[in-house]
């Protein structure tokens, strides 16, 4: 019986998207859960709103510099040993939130706890590229991406819900959540070098053939592309342009990522805890079809730079809408936000993955990543400067929303792709 393309690109995709997301899920909730806990760890801990917008960013300065050398690494060292590692390391420094009960130990934590999940992200992207054909990555890495809205969809409810331990054995109930959520991570990495292979040649779910035959198909497409040296992708401007591009998503992201708990408790005249937490889950839920559909559309169509400008237009309004609506709207347009700025991502990362290979694919997608991660320390910062400025708790969203509006923009004004190739060929 005859083996094709798409028989091997399934059963890997059963094989590897599951659990892929699976730790995304964890590393997303990680990363993003104190925003579950703001209120109760500032009255608790005495943290001003500044101290608590640097330690929210603060996580993205060691995760920005590290990207690029990790990705690298994890291709020298192999994904089961790094990604595995990596997991390990996050578990117990995301656990250890639990005894951050000073400022100083909360700015410390957040940024060990960026420098260790450093490598994750990136190294996710470029796993999906040694992986899966360039024809079905859209779809690939929006299965992926459904991490992001699924942490915040189930992960709201399971923080509000450990909120609620306020008080059981003499902690309070931000201490149960980084502790329990952070055990989870730990259990995750101890079975990453159980489950995860290296790479297609070294997978063991496939069998000889299959191997072969997705190994050659992958090595095909790499030999047309044009740039396969780290120096030749970092001075070229296209890259420059899709990192930019993707700080800016980034940016809309973590802007509303980290207030988006309280936000919606103030809407709905209440604290952050159960009730409010599962509203909150209300516009993941929306991310979550959006990132389904979306990157299936652009693989269907083969278009990626329309799609992608006009999903992440959507977002920008959505924010903005937010903050002058009613409840019932604002609500509806924080699912459009929400949705816009998730689904956008699997759809921008098909963009630096066609146009590198080998080791600069790697250096491409952490430099790329290293620019997100500084729209990950600007955007709470932005939007509290932006309200202080203007004396406008509206400001913030205000300003992110045209921020991610320019975002939509800097991505029609990116070259088309036999354009960018003919750049990279030329630098």
């Amino acid at each position: 019986m005859s083996t094709n393309i798409e028989q091997v690109v399934n059963k890997t995709r059963l094989r590897l998207i599951p659990f892929m997301l699976m730790l995304y899920i964890l590393a997303f909730l990680d990363r993003a859960n104190i925003g579950f806990a703001k209120q109760a760890y500032q009255l608790d801990t005495g943290l001003s709103d500044g101290a608590f917008a640097l330690g929210a960013g603060i996580f993205f300065v060691a995760y920005a510099f590290l990207g690029v050398p990790a990705n690298l690494l994890m291709r020298k060292f192999g994904a089961r040993a790094w990604i595995g590692g990596t997991t390990l390391v996050w578990g117990v420094l995301s656990a250890s939130m639990g005894y951050a009960d000073t400022e100083w130990k909360f700015l410390l934590v957040r940024s060990l706890l960026g420098a260790a999940e450093a490598g994750f992200f990136p190294g996710m992207i470029y796993l999906t590229s040694q992986w899966f054909p360039q024809k079905s990555r859209a779809g690939i890495m929006g299965l992926f991406y459904m991490g992001a809205p699924l942490a915040l969809t189930l992960g709201s409810p399971l923080s509000g819900a450990l909120l609620e331990m306020h008080g059981f054995l003499g902690h309070p109930g931000w201490y149960w959540m980084f502790v329990i959520e952070g055990c989870l991570a730990l259990l995750a990495g101890f079975a990453t070098f159980l489950y995860l292979d290296n790479s297609p040649s070294e997978a063991r779910f496939l069998a000889p053939e299959e191997r072969t035959l997705l190994v050659s198909t992958l090595k095909a497409e790499e030999s047309v592309k044009t740039t396969s040296k780290i120096s030749d992708a970092i001075r070229n401007w296209t890259v420059w342009h899709l990192a930019i591009i993707y700080m800016i998503i980034q940016i809309s992201v973590y802007g509303l990522v980290f207030y988006l708990p309280s936000q919606v408790a103030a809407l709905l005249g209440t604290n952050v805890g159960f009730t409010a937490s599962l509203v909150t889950a209300i516009p993941w839920v929306a991310a979550l079809l959006g990132t389904y559909y979306i990157p299936r559309y652009s693989d269907r169509t083969g278009e990626r730079r329309i799609t992608a400008a006009m999903t992440l237009l959507v977002a920008g309004i959505g924010i903005g809408v937010s903050a002058f609506a009613s409840p019932l709207v604002a609500i509806i347009s924080l699912c459009f936000a929400a949705a816009g700025f998730i689904a956008v991502q699997p759809v921008f990362w098909t963009m630096p993955t066609s146009l590198l290979s080998g080791a600069a694919l790697a250096a491409g997608i952490g430099f790329t990543n290293m620019f997100g991660a500084f729209g990950g320390f600007l955007a709470p910062n932005i939007k509290a400067q932006a309200d202080i400025f203007f004396g406008n708790h509206l400001a913030g969203l205000v300003t992110l929303s045209v921020i991610t509006i320019l975002g939509s923009v800097a991505i029609l004004l990116l070259r088309r792709r036999k354009e960018a190739q003919a750049a990279y060929a030329g630098a």
